[in-house]
């Protein structure tokens, strides 16, 4: 068993997605003795945005690459690589202004590729290439989303939830970390039911 980490909190110290991470891996290595793990910290070592070079490698042929497009795409096939080799892939984000964080979605620009990932078909329908990879997707929020009028502004968890659908990545859960800069009782609730629901996984 391999597990996939990617943290994308800018957050190095007191990030409370980090912190939830830091659980997970910690029980998934217990139940997983034997199991590796390869943490990408994408602040630490950031990914760069995908270029006008990365994009022409992604649509040129396999056997019309040259060795400069060879470069330009050499990233992306070590992400997908890191990516199509494991069982299970954690990332631990926090929600930027309702959305995913720009290194996360540079990270995803590089990992979601055609004819690498994702397909598609005669009929122009998308399906996904990446198999067998569960996803565990730790989230931290200032606010609460769990009412009719919060939900709306949630663009982070439908987006991670249909990107990595298109590639194959279907059974996906979200272990939600709100409430961080509530009252102390909200977020030691919210803290209480995310290490619950590890421990349950």
């Amino acid at each position: 068993m391999k597990l996939l980490r990617i943290d994308a909190s800018s957050r190095i110290e007191s990030s409370d997605s980090r912190k939830i991470a830091d659980q997970f891996q910690q029980q998934w290595q217990k139940s997983n003795p034997n199991g590796s793990v390869l943490v990408r910290d994408i602040i630490k070592q950031p990914i760069p945005h995908i270029q006008q070079t990365t994009i022409e490698g992604f649509y040129t042929a396999s056997e019309d690459f040259t060795p400069y497009l060879q470069e330009a795409t050499k990233l992306s096939d070590q992400l997908i690589s890191e990516l199509t080799s494991s069982n299970v892939l954690l990332i631990s984000t926090p929600m930027y202004n309702f959305g995913v964080p720009s290194a996360l979605k540079a990270w995803i620009d590089h990992i979601v590729r055609i004819n690498a990932t994702f397909g598609v078909s005669e009929e122009g329908a998308f399906y996904g290439i990446v198999k067998n990879v569960k996803a565990y997707i730790i989230t931290a929020a200032g606010a609460v989303y769990d009412s009719k009028e919060m939900k709306a502004l949630d663009f982070l968890q439908p987006y991670l939830q249909t990107v990595l659908g298109l590639i194959g990545i279907t059974d996906v859960t979200f272990i939600p970390m709100e409430g961080t800069t509530m009252d102390q009782e909200t977020f030691k609730q919210m803290e209480a039911e995310a290490l619950q629901k590890i421990r349950t996984i």
